[in-house]
């Protein structure tokens, strides 16, 4: 029975042609050889299984091969290359610093950096896991790194870069190496498969490569799994049930069910896959890998980063075509949210349902619960499109239309729809939309925009001057009703004046000039500066009046004439009279009031 070897060394490239995903590091080692511009120290570093000691170990073989093919490429026939094959070099030396990382192994190997090699130019020392040495053994390791013999060469090797010593690192020649990209990943998987005489099926190899995260031994490994699993033959299903993976297929399905709103079928999947074995975070946080995919998608530009295989892109690409961006956006932030939030969690199943009840309820209220025809809303993008469509701001405006009547748009608070009603039918048209707090803060409210009722005989022209003022009459209970609407929309954004307009109720004086008394006048500029103009806009527009004006003051004698700040000698003579030790406690220290 021959002895098995693991893919991970059985496929270790031998030379830099054969190195996986690391192009652009190679051509600089290989232009270094063919130059003579050989370095004494070289530092490599990246993500686990990415091929730092691979390539170290064919850089270190290459300078020393009597008769390099094309002067960058190993013979693996001289003795130098031979001898390195069989493991029994006396010229490149590979030593791991998680087990060598005292100052007393840093001298002995600068002992042997001493003695010249016994066949080719170079004495390599290849030291793994750099980072852990200590920092007594970095700072003895300096000197020898830093002025070596000229027959020396150290390739030192790391996952953990920003642990080295920068003493260090400006010693050394930097390579920065890549995660391997899926595409390379599967190619080299490819390549195995045709040389072991083994059957597959792409996504299976795709899925492989998903699962080593960018890592090329991994990959490798996973494989040697799956074909001990599966035997001459890897397919898909085989793959996902023996790494326990689940299947892309729901993922498409939740998407689809969540862009319907049907959230309790959305519930029975979750459940579904629950009984199967699989956790519920694997399930959001894969979740959110998919709706990634789905955004970097709709895009041609960025559809690049899509790492799958060509039957699935396609399909990603079709389901990415009806999943509005806002949707695709709020639907990874519930899912962001909800891997934060899993581990602390006490029902972490509940947590996942709610997350998938929300992402339900992105897609809004569903059209026959509005119980209004597809043909009475437009959304917001296209109201832009209209004709004599102005400001956006203002809730009733006239759309011209050659082919129909004039009409009136109504906004609703339907999740950002708007309503077209014909004008004909209605015979007193009131602004009535919602205010929204942002728009009060900035001011952006339109002027009341208050329509005549139409003639009955729908002649053009049925639209007064809308500079008229209107001088509806109120009551004072109606100001009081709109005053603290007004206060508690601003509430979140100007809570002080928010309290200051619900204690102070206003008096309506002559042609309708409302007088509001204010505690101080910090308050008072406070008022003038942020909130008088918005309030004066939602007054007008609520009570039907345009004359409405402000008239604000201070109150006088405010907490009956009591000083409510001292000075600091007020202070004092007061502590004085109750206590007259303390001016001779002041004079003796000869202290000063500040």
């Amino acid at each position: 029975m021959d002895h098995f070897i693991v893919s991970a060394r059985k496929y270790r490239p031998e030379k830099f042609d054969s190195v996986v995903g690391q192009l652009s590091i190679t051509s600089t080692l290989k232009n270094a050889i063919r130059n003579n511009h050989v370095g004494h120290a070289y530092l490599f570093c990246g993500p686990k299984g990415v091929g730092k000691t691979t390539c170290a170990r064919i850089f270190a073989k290459t300078i020393n091969c009597s008769d390099p093919v094309n002067e960058t490429e190993p013979c693996n026939k001289c003795e130098s290359c031979l001898s390195f094959n069989e493991s029994r070099s006396y010229n490149i030396h590979e030593l791991d610093a998680a087990s060598n990382n005292s100052v007393e192994d840093i001298r002995l190997l600068t002992e042997k950096v001493r003695i010249p090699p016994q066949i080719g130019k170079y004495s390599v020392y290849i030291i793994d896991e750099v980072h852990m040495l200590s920092q007594s053994a970095f700072n003895a390791f300096l000197k020898t790194l830093e002025e070596p013999p000229s027959h020396a060469v150290f390739i030192l090797a790391t996952t953990e870069k920003q642990k080295i010593i920068p003493t260090i690192l400006s010693r050394c020649q930097i390579f920065d190496f890549n995660r391997i990209k899926v595409d390379d990943a599967v190619k080299y998987l490819e390549h195995i498969c045709r040389e072991e005489n083994i059957k597959y099926e792409i996504e299976a190899l795709h899925m492989i490569a998903l699962k080593s995260d960018g890592a090329m031994r991994d990959a490798l490994s996973i494989f040697d799994q799956v074909v001990s699993f599966s035997g001459s033959e890897i397919k898909y299903q085989t793959v996902i049930d023996h790494l326990n993976i689940l299947d892309f297929e729901y993922y498409f399905t939740v998407v689809g069910y969540l862009l319907d709103g049907d959230f309790s079928k959305c519930l029975l999947i979750f459940d579904e896959i629950l009984h199967k074995g699989f956790d519920s975070h694997n399930f959001i946080s894969g979740l959110a890998s998919h709706l990634r995919d789905l955004l970097v998608s709709k895009d041609t530009e960025t559809v690049s980063l899509l790492e799958v295989s060509g039957n699935l892109r396609s399909r990603y690409i079709d389901q990415s075509q009806k999943c509005p961006v806002e949707f695709l956006y709020s639907a990874l932030e519930i899912c962001n949210q909800a891997d934060i939030n899993y581990k602390t969690s006490r029902n972490q199943r509940l947590l996942v349902e709610i997350s998938l009840m929300k992402m339900a309820g992105l897609t809004g209220l569903k059209k026959k619960d509005l119980k209004v025809s597809d043909e009475e809303f437009m959304t917001t993008e296209d109201l832009k499109t209209l004709p004599g469509q102005e400001e956006d701001t203002i809730t009733h405006e006239r759309i011209p239309s050659s082919e129909t009547d004039d009409k009136i748009v109504k906004k609703e608070s339907l999740s950002g729809k708007v309503k077209i009603e014909d004008q004909h039918t209605k015979k007193n048209v009131i602004s009535q939309r919602h205010i929204s707090i942002k728009d009060v803060m900035s001011g952006n409210l339109a002027a009341p925009a208050i329509q005549p009722e139409p003639d009955k005989q729908g002649e053009d022209n049925n639209y007064e001057d809308p500079e008229a003022v209107y001088e509806n009459e109120f009551t004072q209970d109606e100001l009081e009703i709109k005053w603290r609407a007004f206060a508690d929309i601003i509430q979140n954004e100007r809570p002080r004046i928010a309290v200051s307009l619900r204690s102070k109720y206003p008096r309506i004086g002559p042609d309708f000039c409302i007088e509001l008394v204010l505690e101080n006048d910090h308050l008072k500029e406070d008022f003038i500066h942020n909130v008088k103009t918005p309030l004066l806009t939602y007054l007008r527009r609520e009570l039907l009046n345009n004359s409405i004006n402000l008239k604000i003051s201070v109150e006088e004698n405010a907490n009956n004439g009591k000083k409510m700040l001292y000075t600091p000698e007020e202070k004092y003579s007061y502590l004085v009279k109750k206590n007259p030790a303390l001016e001779k406690f002041k004079q003796q220290f000869n202290l000063e009031l500040e």
